[in-house]
């Protein structure tokens, strides 16, 4: 089993992490046990999670972690890829009943991640991703909660959704991927940008400058844990406890005061999610 990396400097306004997937394993197949992964994470100042579910099961997960750690919230949707297999199997219809009584939980605060991605899936699975993509979006505004976007090469399409549908009060883009003219657009609608430890990687120069034209008041930062380990620990398993070394690297493109930038990133949580 790869060790896991060393843990930061704690910062000292805490934050959270606002995308989690703690029911997946990493690269090395080793999964780290939730309580072990909350004290990693408080040690360093990462006080609160928002655990993702992708599927029924790990949306059910989230669901049921959520109601026993008070750090954790939950997240719940099919993710985009699930669609088009759901959809082949004559499922979808009744996933997607199943997440929207799910997402009636005290414990849930986002529908996602929903969204498009064109990188996995093919244009034959593109017109069940996008119906499912509606639905979300549609169940995000019923039940006043969060929308969760993954957006994977297809950034055109997934704003031309949001347009046609109308997005819901709070939208978040999981792992910004766009450039800093997609940056300035979601802006503009009030949505939120949320930075992996991407934004930390040698060759996303094009992300920090979509980071750089991006108000304090529109960031949140995730790790997407267990994947998109920060530099310098990239390929080896990403935990909330690693969060520091991305909000540091955030800290310096902006030209901000780490301290500063947490302040920013703990009411932007937030206001996104809401108290817990």
């Amino acid at each position: 089993m790869t060790e896991r990396p060393p843990a930061p400097e704690p910062l000292r306004v805490a934050v959270a992490d606002s995308h989690s997937h703690l029911d997946m394993s990493g690269p090395a197949g080793d999964l780290l046990p939730v309580a072990d992964a909350l004290a990693a994470a408080r040690a360093v100042g990462v006080t609160r999670i928002v655990q993702i579910g992708c599927d029924l099961a790990g949306a059910q997960w989230a669901v049921e972690t959520a109601r026993e750690h008070d750090a954790i919230v939950a997240g719940v949707a099919l993710h985009p890829n699930e669609a088009p297999r759901l959809a082949r199997s004559g499922a979808l219809g009744d996933a997607l009943t199943t997440i929207d009584l799910l997402a009636a939980d005290p414990g849930v605060r986002a529908v996602g991640e929903t969204g498009l991605d064109h990188f996995r899936t093919g244009a034959d699975g593109r017109a069940d991703q996008e119906a499912s993509f509606r639905a979300h979006i549609e169940m995000a505004k019923r039940h006043g909660l969060a929308l969760v976007i993954h957006d994977r090469d297809a950034h055109d399409d997934v704003l031309r959704v949001l347009e046609e549908e109308g997005a819901p009060e709070r939208v978040v883009f999981h792992c910004f991927s766009g450039d800093a003219a997609m940056a300035a657009h979601c802006v503009r609608r009030g949505w939120w940008l949320s930075f992996a430890g991407t934004v930390t990687f040698k060759n996303a120069a094009g992300l920090r400058e979509a980071l750089a034209v991006t108000p304090l008041h529109r960031i949140l930062v995730e790790t997407d844990a267990p994947f998109l380990t920060p530099t310098p620990f990239r390929g080896r398993a990403n935990a909330s406890y690693l969060v520091p070394h991305t909000v540091r690297a955030m800290a310096a493109v902006l030209d901000v005061g780490e301290d500063v930038l947490c302040t920013a990133i703990a009411a932007n949580t937030t206001a996104a999610f809401g108290p817990w």
